[in-house]
């Protein structure tokens, strides 16, 4: 192999072939800069519906819409050049049946160049799961706690206490079987994610669930402090950049109201300087 190739990023086969071995590190990007600040340390940088509460001010991500996450996802895949990239199916693009979920998922993929899509829902996606991979999509399920499922599941709850857990299996069980590359388990029992973990083929990725998953994902405002409405349990903060952010931007008004600046070295005299020499 020539020492100048260049990294190409993950396949879903590759995904697929970390299954027990180094977990995959996965974050949210819906920006070319922090696609850029990310693209070097993640495996998958997941291009997610959040967007629409991170950057929107949505109530919830069932706001969020195909146009929306085509641009964020053009945005992110010039920022990237190593790591696979996902794209989530917003809320209304997929559950209809099948063939609105090739059609919707077609589009992402050809417009963004996305290596994969992600969607929501357990036994009750698994066919369209299913339709998709033998159609050439790659298909990213997410199970627990589904967000865009918030009106039936009575608000942001861990899924999968008590006679619940079984429910959450067959989940896992089923997307595994419909072909899904990788799953994500969102706000379930650490003994649960554990468990599915051990029973399933395929990678595992964790949001409020298990060290023991195959590997993690944050939203990456969350992790750097910059979305501060509110704090999720899971969500550790590595950075409290939002902070940082608004002492900066109070400094700069103070200095603006104060004439301290622009300063003699941030404007421009009436000659243009003498060039070195």
């Amino acid at each position: 192999m020539s020492a100048t190739a260049k990294k190409t990023a993950p396949m879903p086969s590759d995904i697929l072939a970390r299954k027990g071995g180094t977990p995959l590190v996965c974050l949210t990007a819906y920006t070319t800069p922090f696609a850029q600040l990310t693209d070097p340390h993640c495996d998958i940088i997941l291009v997610g519906d959040s967007v629409g509460m991170v950057h929107h001010g949505l109530p919830s991500t069932i706001g969020v819409t195909m146009d929306m996450m085509v641009m964020h996802g053009q945005a992110v895949a010039r920022g990237l050049k190593q790591a696979m990239m996902v794209v989530d199916m917003p809320f209304g693009s997929y559950e209809e049946s099948p063939e609105q979920a090739l059609r919707n998922a077609a589009r992402i993929m050809r417009e963004t160049g996305a290596g994969a899509v992600k969607l929501e829902g357990g036994v009750t996606m698994a066919p369209t799961i299913e339709f998709l991979t033998n159609r050439s999509i790659p298909v990213m399920a997410h199970i627990g706690l589904t967000p865009q499922a918030i009106n039936t599941l009575g608000g942001y709850k861990v899924q999968g206490r008590g006679e619940d857990r079984e429910r959450i299996m067959a989940d896992a069980e089923a997307v595994a079987k419909a072909g899904a590359f990788s799953v994500v388990l969102e706000k379930v029992p650490a003994s649960l994610a554990d468990e599915i973990t051990a029973a399933i083929p395929i990678p595992t990725i964790g949001i409020g669930a298990s060290a023991g998953c195959d590997g993690q994902i944050l939203v990456i405002d969350d992790m750097l402090g910059l979305f501060t409405a509110f704090k999720p349990k899971f969500a550790k903060r590595y950075a409290t950049l939002g902070d940082d952010a608004d002492k900066a931007i109070a400094d700069y008004a103070d200095e603006v109201r104060s004439r301290a600046f622009p300063a003699a070295e941030h404007v421009f005299g009436d000659k243009a300087p003498e060039p070195k020499k």
